[in-house]
């Protein structure tokens, strides 16, 4: 093996089993080997989020095979301690992003018994299958988007297609244009596509309050004779 691609093997080391197989092809590509180069620079000059140990934790806790829901974000959280590699997930002790807190507003009214859990953290719902994919995964600290168009929207790209053809009845929930676009090769007569607006701030009151999305999703899998997603489970 090249010596870059051993560089490059060094960014996924913490990338999940089964995820490093189905997408180990990825790796060695001219742009792989060259987001691992500019993510190494970036954190050998400045605050790289999230922590190296958590960049992959997405295909940690979800293996591949066993994705049912994917909810697409942008990028990591920025400021100190949030990012920890589910997008629109935060760690413990920090505080609700206005997203998210949208996010639960909505849980709320459409799907009782759901009740705020007090806190951001989202691998509940990654353990039941929900995959939280940002088309970027890591950034500098304070700079949103400042590792745009570095190389992960490829890789990310390349996760999408992967479960586009190799699983079936999947249920992508895209919110606002950038996960619409993100989303626009999935096959709709293999999958499930739900859009919306983002729940931002800015946004949610357009559309994103009263959509109903999360029952949704859990009636397209009990079609499919999956098992739901409880949307309630945020230990």
């Amino acid at each position: 093996m090249k010596l870059t691609s051993m560089r490059t093997f060094g960014l996924v080391n913490n990338i999940g089993p089964s995820w490093f197989y189905a997408l180990e092809a990825e790796f060695t590509k001219p742009y792989f080997e060259k987001l691992s180069k500019f993510v190494r620079d970036e954190r050998a000059k400045y605050t790289v989020y999230p922590p190296v140990s958590q960049v992959f934790s997405w295909t940690q806790v979800t293996p591949i095979h066993e994705v049912k829901v994917v909810i697409v974000g942008q990028d990591p959280y920025h400021q100190p301690n949030q990012a920890h590699g589910l997008c629109f997930s935060v760690q413990k002790g920090v505080d609700i992003p206005p997203s998210l807190k949208n996010m639960y507003k909505e849980l709320e009214q459409s799907c009782p018994p759901f009740r705020h859990p007090g806190h951001g953290y989202l691998m509940g719902w990654a353990e039941q299958g929900v995959l939280l994919l940002n088309s970027v995964l890591t950034v500098r600290r304070n700079e949103a988007n400042s590792h745009k168009d570095a190389g992960w929207e490829l890789f990310t790209d390349a996760v999408m297609n992967w479960l586009n053809f190799n699983l079936s009845g999947v249920v992508f929930m895209l919110w606002g244009s950038y996960a619409h676009k993100k989303g626009d090769k999935i096959n709709k007569t293999r999958h499930h596509v739900i859009k919306g607006v983002h729940p931002s701030p800015l946004s949610a009151h357009r559309g994103f309050f009263g959509c109903g999305h999360f029952k949704m999703c859990n009636e397209l899998l009990k079609k499919q004779n999956k098992p739901e997603i409880n949307w309630n489970h945020l230990p």
